[in-house]
């Protein structure tokens, strides 16, 4: 398939429309929140940043999805799966959140009773604080992290969606930035050191429909001392213009088509998150099976709205193709796939 490569300027028109659809490896289109022609409960802004040595991993996430803010952190474990999880939220926030207009540049800064916080971005580095009373029961609990190193390349997109000319999704994924720091839940500390943990951000602004299931996955880790890591994703919008789905080795981009995630069907006909699955791509540069450990699954259902995320961590093993021909090899490589149900 022809990919569109996104060009310089306004994302949006003097109509709230997508000015253009494509894929670039930088934020080339400027986000301003302003433009937005659509109604202000549809707009949804987050920040979600993973940062994972292999073993345990810490998930913190900002968003203003309109209706409900949300500040939330967990805690993952691996060689004994566990998860620890919990989430703020305040209602009617509105854009009253704060979230950056850029993932390069800026500050978000937050306190909402038992959770306060602070992301900022300072050149290429990125520090991250989070506190939350009440955590873990009663104990609570604390982040602090410095991202660096970020690759050159990172998978931006720009989707709109069929028949809602409002409606879009500007996303930007950075895969494979160094982290250091720790995390302390009651008395115990959970350290990452840059010798061995990574991390990566998932930066979407946009104006989404009433209800969508996408599928996401992603991984980064080191082969023959060198970073790599992709971005694999479907689902959501019209995405005949680009997909997201990247390599990135020693820190530049390597295209790859569509591709299809594989997840087994279980015997009442449903989805069987932990039996493994089977990744391919359309043009061949990406075959694995994808061994789960951990299923983070949490549904939640309010009224008219709906959060069914399957967030399965686990390990890949097959081949991914870069540009030039040059096969990688993915024995026991961590990372994750998910599936969301969303009606927000």
């Amino acid at each position: 398939m022809e990919q569109r490569r996104l060009e310089p300027g306004r994302l949006l028109n003097a109509k709230g429309h997508l000015a253009q659809a494509g894929y670039a490896t930088s934020l080339v289109k400027d986000y301003v929140r302003r433009d937005i022609r659509a109604g202000k409960l549809r707009i949804k802004e987050w920040d979600y940043y993973l940062i994972t040595n292999g073993v345990y991993a810490v998930a913190l996430t900002l968003a203003d999805n309109a209706y409900m803010g949300l500040a939330g952190a967990s805690v993952l474990r691996f060689d004994q799966p566990q998860d620890r999880t919990a989430s703020v939220t305040r209602p009617l926030t509105l854009g009253s959140v704060g979230m950056t207009a850029t993932s390069a540049a800026g500050e978000e800064l937050f306190n909402w009773g038992r959770v306060r916080g602070r992301f900022v971005t300072l050149g290429k580095d990125r520090h991250l604080r989070l506190h939350m009373e009440n955590f873990d029961g009663n104990q609570p609990f604390d982040a602090h992290f410095i991202l660096t190193d970020p690759p050159q390349d990172t998978m931006v997109i720009a989707t709109p969606f069929a028949d809602k000319p409002k409606a879009f999704y500007y996303n930007q994924k950075i895969i494979g930035m160094t982290a250091q720091g720790e995390a302390t839940v009651g008395g115990e500390t959970i350290s990452f050191s840059p010798k061995d943990s990574l991390a990566l951000l998932d930066w979407g602004r946009g104006v989404w429909v009433y209800e969508s299931t996408w599928y996401w996955s992603a991984a980064s880790g080191y082969i023959d001392g060198k970073k790599f890591g992709f971005n694999l994703g479907y689902g959501f919008g019209d995405t005949s213009a680009a997909t997201e789905n990247m390599l990135f080795y020693d820190g530049k981009a390597h295209k790859l088509e569509h591709v299809s995630f594989g997840i087994p069907t279980a015997e009442d006909g449903g989805d069987d998150f932990l039996k493994p699955w089977h990744f391919t791509s359309s043009d061949d540069r990406f075959d694995a099976v994808f061994t789960p450990v951990l299923d983070r699954h949490g549904a939640t259902s309010i009224g008219p709205l709906l959060s069914d995320p399957h967030q399965v961590f686990g390990h890949f093993d097959g081949r991914a193709v870069l540009d030039d021909g040059t096969v990688i090899p993915l024995t026991h490589f961590f990372g994750f796939a998910e599936k969301v149900h969303k009606k927000w």
